[in-house]
């Protein structure tokens, strides 16, 4: 019966779930909480992938994982799984499924870590070059750093741009002059809110796990959706955080001079250069398209009441209790 639950569970959060959750318009009135719900769909569905075939294989040794793994072991290694032939002629076929679920999981963890690493080594070179093209700084620059909370650096670019890169050892804000020039002093801090909020609630690392999910099973569509989602929801709760402390109008404005559609600290969005502009371009590390413009737009210019916080509770609730059955089911009989 949990094998059958598993697959169906598996089934339901890699295809309906995740369209009808990246169609929802209650996320717009609900960001943190809708984040929540996409995790725990990502969590229950991989643990769901991977432990339907895991638990299936090790039927024979054990009615749950942690019951079956061992003595699964233990008679593959002295042999004597081999009579087991006699009484499960599918035992060679369980040996394949179970493989194939470690193996899925090892694949997982291993496209994890590579695109983390990946990611680290892009940062720090884009930081290089930063440090290398920044300007010295000026008395705008230093009342922005100290509005960003974290070093700040000035690109010679007359576009204006904002955004940021997190480090192992420290995170990093990088402006254009532009941006300085052409925003007023309300709206740079509006920017640099938003930017702060980034860093702060670490979107970068949830944007970065669910790039990976997208890389190591890119032959599932909804991996996109969910990615996008994502990376939607990350922009949403930066603005309500720079709503929260300045003006809608300056935001709304700083938004459309800058055509931040996408910048996150994980993936600061690739902007055109003007020719006989040195500055460099922020490297698109995760490739998962841009944060329409028009979306963050009309929900800034068409505010709706938030969830009751009831509500958001509740999602909450739901989320949590989605990514337990999936654990349950294989650690209890």
């Amino acid at each position: 019966m949990s094998v059958l639950l598993l697959a169906a569970l598996a089934v339901i959060l890699a295809w309906p779930v995740p369209v009808l959750l990246g169609r929802a318009r209650w996320v717009r009135r609900a960001p943190a909480a809708a984040m929540a719900l996409w995790q725990a769909v990502a969590l229950a569905g991989g643990l769901s992938l991977i432990g339907f075939p895991l638990l299936w294989g090790l039927a024979p040794f054990g009615d749950t994982v942690a019951e079956a793994a061992p003595a699964f072991l233990a008679d593959l290694a002295d042999g004597s799984w081999i009579p087991r032939l006699e009484h499960d002629p599918w035992l060679p076929t369980r040996i394949a499924a179970a493989t194939v679920a470690l193996a899925l999981f090892a694949h997982l963890v291993l496209t994890l870590a590579v695109t983390a690493v990946k990611t680290v080594a892009n940062r720090r070179r884009h930081r290089q070059m930063v440090e290398l093209l920044a300007t010295p700084p000026s008395e705008r620059s230093r009342l922005a750093e100290r509005t960003a909370g974290t070093p700040t650096r000035v690109l010679p670019h007359d576009v204006p741009l904002a955004y940021c890169l997190p480090g192992l050892t420290g995170s990093l804000t990088v402006l254009s002059r532009g941006l300085l020039e052409q925003l007023s002093a309300d709206e740079v801090a509006a920017v640099l809110t938003h930017e702060r909020a980034h860093l702060r609630q670490r979107h970068d690392l949830l944007r970065l796990a669910f790039e990976a999910w997208h890389r190591a099973v890119a032959w599932l569509p909804t991996t996109a959706i969910a990615q996008r989602a994502v990376a939607g929801l990350t922009e949403m709760m930066a603005d309500d955080s720079a709503l929260a402390a300045h003006g809608r109008e300056d935001l709304i404005r700083a938004i459309v001079l800058t055509g931040e559609a996408g910048a996150s600290p994980s993936d600061p969005s690739d902007r055109e250069q003007a020719p006989d502009t040195p500055a460099p371009r922020p490297p698109n590390i995760q490739d998962d398209g841009a944060v329409p413009l028009t979306l963050r737009l009309y929900r800034l210019l068409s505010p709706t009441d938030p969830l009751a916080v009831s509500a958001r509770l509740a999602v909450v609730l739901a989320a949590l209790c989605l990514a337990a059955v999936p654990l349950a089911l294989l650690l209890w009989p």
